[in-house]
């Protein structure tokens, strides 16, 4: 950076240091001297000019419509679109065309979604199609659709696992106790079992896998990243496990039919 200089007044003569003599011919006239004048002026500071700052202002909600998609929940929706207010305040936008029961929506349903998010708002009115069930590994438990570095053990530990990281990664409530307990008394560990005698195997839609879940409850809570069938040991827990935070708090508050 260069060094600061010292401004230097110009020398004048004493002699005209206070007038000017200009020549008019035969008279003489005495005008004052402007250059000092001009000196201060110019050894003046300067104030900046001023710089005009934006304040960024907080992105306002935007309304848009959402077509249900096959598999889709309001859970699944809201966390799309980062709806304030989450699941519920969805349902409270959209009761009159979901009706009372907000696990059950069906295709082609047309929601009203207000989002702060503008990328996604383009395709809004486009449904997206679930993600397809992951395939099966040998031994028959279906592997979250989600990389992962880690490994789970094909067995019910594993399960239980891979379902409690799935469910700390979307915030669903619940401990390997809560869920090893529950599943005990439903399914005693087996992902295969299902109950074709009590009331909702007479309605037609029996409980089915590890946590005993019905198929329009499975479909509701389930978890993006899942698979779809639910005799699938990880996606039967998650999905379970949403539910249960939804009407309870958590697996964890479970301790009987549910």
């Amino acid at each position: 950076m260069a060094g600061r200089g010292k401004h230097r007044r110009p020398r004048t003569n004493p002699l005209t240091r206070g007038v000017a003599i200009a020549g008019t011919g035969g008279a003489a006239l005495t005008l004052p001297l402007l250059g000092a004048t001009y000196a201060s002026a110019a050894e003046a500071p300067q104030s900046a000019p001023a710089v005009a700052q934006s304040v960024p202002q907080a992105a306002q909600p935007k309304s848009l419509t959402y077509t249900v998609a096959k598999g889709d929940t309001l859970y699944r929706i809201a966390d799309k679109y980062d709806v304030s207010g989450g699941w519920k305040k969805l349902y409270k936008d959209n009761r009159s065309a979901v009706g009372d029961d907000p696990k059950l929506i069906h295709p082609g349903l047309k929601l009203k979604v207000s989002t702060t998010k503008a990328a996604v708002a383009k395709k809004a009115t486009k449904s997206s199609a679930p993600a397809k069930p992951a395939a099966k590994p040998a031994g028959g438990a279906t592997k979250a659709t989600q990389a992962s570095a880690k490994t789970y053990a094909n067995n019910l530990d594993g399960w239980i696992r891979e379902a409690l990281d799935i469910m700390a990664q979307k915030g669903i409530p619940g401990s390997y106790d809560g869920i090893h307990r529950n599943i005990m008394r439903e399914s005693s560990g087996n992902p295969q079992a299902i109950n074709n005698w009590d009331s909702n195997a007479a309605k037609g839609t029996p409980s089915k896998g590890l946590l005993q879940t019905i198929d329009p409850t499975f479909q509701a809570y389930h978890v993006d990243g899942t698979s779809w069938d639910p005799y699938d040991p990880v996606a039967n827990i998650t999905a379970a496990c949403n539910y249960a935070a939804d009407r309870y708090g958590s697996i964890d508050n479970v301790n009987g039919p549910y």
